[in-house]
């Protein structure tokens, strides 16, 4: 039974480890002061399938690079956005998963953190990718129906990301240029984290779900 006890926690300090180095490995392009300057969204769930609201989670942008695979610039501007867009319709509360609503602009890194953050899904009518709208995000609230848009500022962003950006899919830069961009990148994401500037525009507007 000692030994049986030993190896279980054992593992249990080696999956721990484990996943200290794959954080680490996903964030180790950021800088200090990014990494000082990080906080959490909090949200609440239901407690099981049929429970009640009242589960509560810290969410971490760690969480978020496991979700979508990778950290990069656009998962960071999505990130950012949803802090400002949730606190203006939760305020200090925690996020309730259960009700609310999103739209996206059509980018897998903006979609995956609106999806995830938000909790809303597709296929029950809660989660939406469209390109009809102004900004990055439409957030609803559904108990209130208070709805915001979330948009990056005109200039925050460097344009040569989004030049080169369409060359890489277009599958016309070399190596070299594609480490060029990545470090372009990088050095937004630091940018966006290490700075409470006034990036994002926050809007309330009326919004009719269809």
């Amino acid at each position: 039974m000692h030994f049986i006890m030993k190896s279980i926690l054992f593992s249990v300090l080696i999956f721990s480890l484990t996943i200290g180095v794959t954080i680490a490995q996903n964030l180790n392009v950021l800088s200090e002061d990014a990494i000082a300057n990080l906080k959490t969204i909090r949200v609440v769930d239901t407690e099981f399938s049929k429970g009640r609201l009242g589960h509560e989670q810290e969410i971490e942008l760690a969480d978020l690079v496991k979700l979508h695979g990778h950290l990069c610039d656009g998962l960071v501007v999505g990130w950012r956005a949803l802090e400002k867009g949730m606190h203006a319709l939760y305020a200090d509360e925690p996020v309730d998963r259960t009700n609310t609503r999103l739209i996206s602009k059509p980018s897998p890194c903006l979609a995956d953190a609106g999806m995830y953050i938000s909790g809303g899904r597709t296929a029950f009518g809660s989660f939406e990718v469209r390109n009809d709208f102004d900004g990055l995000y439409l957030i609803q609230r559904i108990d209130t129906q208070e709805a915001v848009s979330v948009s990056l500022n005109e200039g925050v962003k460097p344009a040569i990301i989004d030049e080169m950006g369409s060359q890489a899919v277009n599958q016309e830069l070399n190596p070299c240029d594609l480490q060029k961009l990545r470090a372009l990148e990088d050095d937004f994401s630091n940018y966006l984290l290490e700075e409470d500037s006034n990036f994002f525009t926050v809007k309330h507007l009326p919004l009719k779900w269809t």
